[in-house]
């Protein structure tokens, strides 16, 4: 049976790489999975109250550029851009990637099958900012949301910080989100935190 489910996720969110790295290993290797992919903008959960949003000055923030190519992507098609999300995921945090640079970006996109240009060409048009801003605060609004990753299954939202990637293993990535979504639908469970850091 298919599972459904959404996900945050903000490229500069060490936690969001390695959820969406179980992720985009899983579905690569054939998970029954339909995954709702959800941009969530860390610049703008730390505006604070009664200042403009971050959408009015999206150049001062250091993540929001990346953020607008991935939504494009996104929704251009969606097999090209978990293999550009996987890719730009680990750009940043094995690589210390800038996430403001465009010709990185755009090696990325090539390599996943995109129009480099055509995507940043939908970006200029403005039309992945708006989108962000409404899926930003839907989600805030109707679940929430304060942080990545947070995974969305119905009326649940619930913050997940794995320790771990898949290392690759179609396998572990698998059964990590299975077990997730299973512990999202226990309904008695409500929090499960350790005190310390697991070795």
């Amino acid at each position: 049976m298919t599972r459904a489910f959404g996900l945050t996720w903000d490229y500069r969110c060490p936690y969001g790489r390695i959820a969406h790295d179980h992720v985009a290993t899983g579905l690569a290797n054939g998970a029954d999975w339909n995954v709702t992919f959800l941009p969530f903008c860390l610049g703008q959960s730390h505006v604070e109250e009664g200042m403009p949003p971050i959408w009015d000055t999206p150049q001062l923030d250091s993540g929001l550029f990346a953020l607008q190519v991935g939504v494009a992507a996104r929704d251009t098609d969606i097999e090209k851009f978990v293999r550009f999300h996987h890719a730009t995921y680990e750009y940043r945090h094995t690589r210390a990637g800038n996430l403001n640079d465009r010709t990185a970006l755009g090696a990325m996109l090539a390599e996943a099958g995109f129009d480099a240009d055509a995507v940043f060409a939908e970006v200029e048009s403005g039309a992945p900012l708006a989108k962000i801003a409404r899926e930003h605060m839907q989600y805030v609004n109707s679940h929430d949301v304060w942080g990545v990753p947070t995974f969305v299954v119905g009326s649940s939202a619930v913050f997940v910080r794995l320790l771990r990637t898949s290392g690759g293993d179609p396998k572990t990535a698998i059964d990590t989100i299975n077990r997730i979504l299973d512990n999202i639908d226990w309904p008695i469970l409500n929090e499960f935190k350790h005190t310390s850091v697991p070795l």
